[in-house]
């Protein structure tokens, strides 16, 4: 039964999951010199990875969550938390999200593995590393949980994952999200997702965006309607959710993984929490702390008290993942 227990009780402010949430965006201010990659994909389009290496044997793949990128707060902290403990990292920054845009019409979704997949096999390939591991948050985690158990033939060098946040129900949780509590996110993923696509239909002439409809776009099945279904081929919103989610793919995850969804996530519902799939696993790990909002995990307003997470999943990966 790989549940793992945890004490996480932050100070007084910090058990609010909303005020957890918004935390770290706004006020975790840290830095790190990445040193980007820009790798060509198999469809003539490129994806951007920021290395920051330290000479490890071991490379961390981190996958941000949507409408982030390597720059993101969290993915900053792993990655020098990572580094000081002995790992090199490598954060994948989806198609779209690094800053430039990238060169087709079709960006990513929480489903697109095969963009995982795709880099993975570029690692391998072109790294000398023993150890790769895969660590996503939120709609990255998604992924990550899906390509673990989505694909047969994962390479050798990769020997686990660590997910944090995840809505692996899409049905679910695109419906929680849609609630009155989330609107402050929901708002802000709608606001950079609308600019996208504006910018979309501007260099895709052929891409007949319905710019009302975009602007009074309230819930994301709007914006899927409009891009994602059409796009990347899905037959509706509800088919996307369906296929994308990765909780069906849970029960096939042979690697050592694990899963941290804290109770007060406002993202997430009942069906984001398997607690069957981890109790009928000898490899699949879930820690549900009663605290840390979505992403957030935070404790404190003094920043050298704001690691739990990233002690967590250096504490996995020392005492449950298996390196060569």
């Amino acid at each position: 039964m790989p549940k793992i227990t945890t004490n996480f009780t932050p100070n007084l402010p910090f058990r609010n999951p909303h005020f957890n949430t918004i935390y770290r965006p706004l006020f975790m201010r840290d830095t790190i010199s990445y040193e980007r990659k820009r790798v060509i994909t198999w469809d003539n389009d490129f994806i951007d990875l920021d290395f920051s290496c330290i000479g490890s044997d071991t490379l961390v793949l981190l996958i941000h969550g949507l409408e982030g990128s390597s720059n993101s707060n969290y993915m900053i902290t792993t990655s020098k938390q990572l580094n000081k403990n002995g790992y090199d990292t490598v954060c994948m920054n989806l198609r779209g999200c690094s800053g430039e845009d990238n060169l087709l019409l079709g960006t990513y979704h929480s489903g697109k593995t095969d963009d995982v997949d795709f880099i993975i096999n570029y690692l391998c390939q072109e790294y000398q590393y023993k150890n790769i591991l895969i660590i996503g948050f939120s709609l990255g985690g998604n992924l990550a949980l899906k390509y673990l158990g989505e694909y047969d033939a994962i390479p050798e060098q990769i020997k686990g994952g660590i997910a944090i946040s995840v809505p692996i129900d899409l049905t679910a949780s695109q419906a929680e999200l849609a609630k009155f509590k989330n609107k402050i996110y929901l708002t802000e993923f709608l606001r950079t997702m609308k600019l996208k696509l504006l910018k979309k239909s501007e260099k895709f002439p052929d891409f007949k965006l319905d710019k009302k409809l975009l602007f009074k776009a309230t819930r994301f099945r709007h914006i899927e309607k409009q891009y994602t279904v059409p796009v990347f081929g899905f037959e509706s919103s509800e088919d996307y959710w369906k296929k994308a989610s990765s909780k069906p793919y849970i029960p096939n995850i042979k690697h050592t993984t694990l899963l941290i969804n804290s109770l007060d996530d406002s993202f997430l519902t009942k069906e984001c929490y398997p607690y069957s799939e981890a109790e009928n696993s000898t490899n699949f790990y879930l820690l549900t702390p009663n605290y840390g909002g979505h992403v957030g995990f935070l404790s404190s307003f003094s920043n050298s008290h704001n690691y739990w997470l990233e002690q967590k999943i250096i504490d996995f990966i020392n005492e449950k993942v298996i390196l060569t």
